[in-house]
């Protein structure tokens, strides 16, 4: 559905005052920084136990002690996962045996220069989607059936110019950065839409949100990758200038991963300016997010290409 009635935003949340997540068990993906580090820290704050599911175990590491000195009761691991390769996601999900109540698919790229996946996807469709497809396909029997579990998907404003190429799916013919970013975060409000449909008879439910303009790493990933320490720089000072903290980019994805009155199928962005900044609140998609004819297609392509079918 992508909408609700109410659009007000929720004038005193607060991330530092979240339900109590006591007994819940949340995976959140790319957590070693930016959105997906303070979605984790707010979470262990809340007393839940959180799985830190980053590619790099290092920078895991650093993270879970960077959550430990801030919250020091903080039930936080890390668990390897390289969404770029379905090898590992396919380990990571074979190594879950314990059931699951919320899993948030927030790792993402943005805009590098032309590279494949490990099993030659188009990086950034690869990574967004296709891998965060496979991953809550494989994880999805341990949570379909949680009495409040949730699958909340991180998408971006940049959905809006968004098209799903089926012609040209993976970029093969042109790739051009943006258009195929703003692609690969359509196609995560359409799976958040289709599997919300799909759960319907079943307690879990899926959600989507976005940061609206918030300073992280993904803004500086692409130039750094083209090798323009320069241009990434750059793009990191005005990047800092306009938009909010990642903490505070943060927001929406907790809201939506525990707030009581979300519904399946509900998208949560800043209820600021444009969407850009401020506290979180329901916000609608564009027409093309909500086109339930390309979802299904999407979905039956996204199954073909990852090999994962989910159980239903």
């Amino acid at each position: 559905m992508m909408a609700s009635a109410r659009t007000t935003p929720a004038p005193q949340w607060s991330s530092t005052a979240l339900p109590d997540q006591t007994g819940r068990l949340a995976v959140v993906t790319g957590a070693s920084s930016g959105l997906g580090l303070y979605t984790a820290l707010a979470l262990a704050r809340a007393g839940a136990s959180v799985v830190l599911a980053c590619r790099d175990a290092g920078r895991g590491a650093s993270a879970v002690e960077q959550i430990r000195g801030a919250v020091r009761t903080a039930d936080v691991a890390v668990g390897l996962l390289d969404l770029a390769d379905l090898a590992s996601v396919r380990d990571f999900a074979a190594g879950w045996n314990r059931p699951l109540d919320l899993l948030v698919n927030n790792a993402g790229v943005m805009a590098p220069p032309a590279r494949l996946t490990a099993d030659g996807f188009e990086l950034q469709l690869g990574t967004n989607h296709l891998g965060h497809f496979a991953l809550t396909g494989l994880l999805l029997p341990h949570l379909a059936d949680r009495a409040g579990a949730r699958v909340v998907t991180v998408s971006s404003l940049a959905h809006r110019n968004g098209v799903i190429n089926f012609a040209d799916l993976q970029s093969q013919r042109q790739y051009r950065r943006w258009p195929a970013y703003a692609q690969s975060k359509l196609a995560n409000l359409l799976l958040t839409a289709e599997l919300d449909r799909r759960l319907g008879g079943h307690p879990a439910i899926a959600v989507a949100a976005h940061p609206g303009l918030a300073s992280t790493n993904l803004q500086t990933s692409g130039p750094l990758m083209s090798g323009g320490r320069w241009s990434a720089a750059l793009v990191h000072a005005g990047t800092r200038l306009v938009s909010q903290s990642a903490a505070h980019g943060a927001w929406p994805t907790l809201y939506a991963a525990t707030a009581a009155d979300v519904s399946g199928g509900d998208y949560f962005g800043p209820g600021g300016l444009g969407q850009t900044r401020g506290r979180p609140r329901r916000v609608t998609a564009a027409a093309a997010a909500r086109d339930t004819v390309v979802a299904a297609r999407l979905w039956a392509v996204s199954e073909e290409l990852t090999g994962v079918t989910y159980p239903f």
